[in-house]
């Protein structure tokens, strides 16, 4: 009964329009007044929310959103476009690849998926459109190439992931790289293949020596970003925590004295809306922890392990069904949410039957990522709608081939736990 009350009612707070933080919070006030198995009072849940947040690795998080806010105003994204198209030269379809290549740069700088495909979008749809592009395959391909965003480190799924279970941040960092960058030339492939079989255009001129050595001088001080805060964390010689705060002083520094675009009056604004998105994403941490404890306190989750263990799943067909239930989840709901709500959950059952710590957080992590790409919840088609003006459904139609690529990556690992590891200490 308890259970019943206490997801029955979160399901009808979100189909109400409820936003998932209160929805939570109030789920699970109402389930401690209204059933007779709980003896904990409401006061309880804040004390929760508050426990949920007593963690050093969650400043990392506002230090990175913060990072990626001074990346995108500082004329970073800029330069790792024109480095990015000078790599590629001057094959068919050049300029798609090129976005792939950017968004995976950029991912390296952001972690987040919906500011990877506004920041490159920006900088390259209205010219590849401009030059003979087809504007719905391009839109598709933004969207799906901004799933590098929380892939490839940094990424503030990773950091949540580690948050919940202990796993480390460095090897989750590690394991994501490699992935990522699979996917960014699985992602390469099939635009490859579409550029000659729907004769996208082949860019005017390749890039001389010269031009090529002047792009990357400029891009530079974008590139040390990443090499700050991997280097930093994989070294030893800071934290996940520390390498995000040298990475906002190091952004800052690029963005007002390097390359000169921000300036003074732009600070507060960007504080501002790094404020905004840090505590939004810290309320869905600290109310889905208070939810959680919830269905932990009232032997929910204890239930919940001895049904699936009886069920006597073997490991690979465990982390199928996880995959398949986590990617349901995120057609509805926005993946922190979900990593916040069900990691807790659902590790313990796989912990039990072995599954390793890195291999579980890969498939929780890349779930999450594709949700935002599935509509209904889908922020990356969204984002990309803002920036190309077109519809919806003309954007998810046209992303089907990557789409299908991207997923053929993320079945290989949840089949195949080695390629999680391969990279891990």
């Amino acid at each position: 009964m308890t259970g019943i009350l206490l997801f029955g009612s979160f399901a009808l707070f979100l189909i109400l329009g409820v936003p998932i933080a209160l929805s939570l919070s109030a789920a699970t006030m109402f389930t401690i007044v209204a059933s007779s198995d709980v003896s904990a009072s409401i006061s309880t849940v804040a004390q929760r929310i508050y426990g949920g947040l007593e963690s050093t690795s969650i400043m990392a998080i506002a230090f990175f959103v913060l990072a990626g806010n001074l990346m995108t105003k500082g004329g970073i994204s800029r330069r790792i476009v024109d480095f990015a198209n000078s790599i590629i030269g001057g094959v068919r379809g050049g300029m798609a690849l090129a976005l792939v290549l950017a968004c995976a740069f950029f991912a390296a700088l952001s972690g987040s998926a919906p500011a990877t495909v506004v920041a490159i979008g920006v900088m390259l749809y209205d010219d590849m459109v401009r030059i003979g592009y087809p504007p719905k395959r391009v839109a598709g391909l933004l969207v799906i190439s901004g799933g590098l965003g929380p892939i490839i480190p940094p990424s503030i799924i990773m950091v949540i992931y580690a948050t919940l279970t202990g796993a480390s941040v460095g090897n989750m960092f590690r394991s994501g790289m490699l992935i990522g960058i699979i996917i960014m030339l699985a992602l390469m492939g099939v635009g490859a293949y579409y550029a000659y079989k729907e004769s996208w255009p082949k860019a005017r001129k390749k890039y001389s020596i010269g031009e090529f050595w002047v792009s990357a001088i400029k891009a530079i001080p974008a590139l040390m970003l990443p090499i700050i805060i991997l280097g930093g964390i994989y070294s030893g010689f800071l934290t996940p925590t520390e390498s995000a705060a040298v990475a906002v002083v190091w952004a800052l520094i690029a963005g007002m004295f390097i390359y000169g675009e921000i300036h003074a009056s732009d600070l507060v604004p960007i504080l501002l809306q790094s404020a905004k998105s840090s505590a939004m994403i810290l309320f869905i941490i600290g109310t889905s922890t208070a939810f959680s404890w919830l269905f932990t306190f009232t032997g929910l989750s204890r239930s919940l392990v001895a049904s699936v263990s009886a069920m006597n799943l073997g490991p690979s067909l465990f982390c199928v069904v996880v995959a398949v239930v986590l990617l349901v989840f995120g057609t509805f709901m926005e993946g922190i949410a979900i990593a916040v709500l069900l990691v807790p959950v659902l590790w313990p059952i796989a912990q039990n039957m072995g599954i390793d710590i890195i291999h579980f957080g890969m498939i929780v992590c890349i779930s999450n990522v594709i949700g935002t790409m599935t509509p209904p919840v889908a922020v990356n088609i969204f984002a990309a709608s803002s920036v190309t003006k077109l519809k919806m459904g003309d954007i998810s139609k046209a992303g089907i081939p990557f789409f299908v690529a991207y997923l053929m990556v993320f079945v290989s690992v949840v089949l195949v736990p080695a390629l999680s590891k391969i990279m891990v200490r």
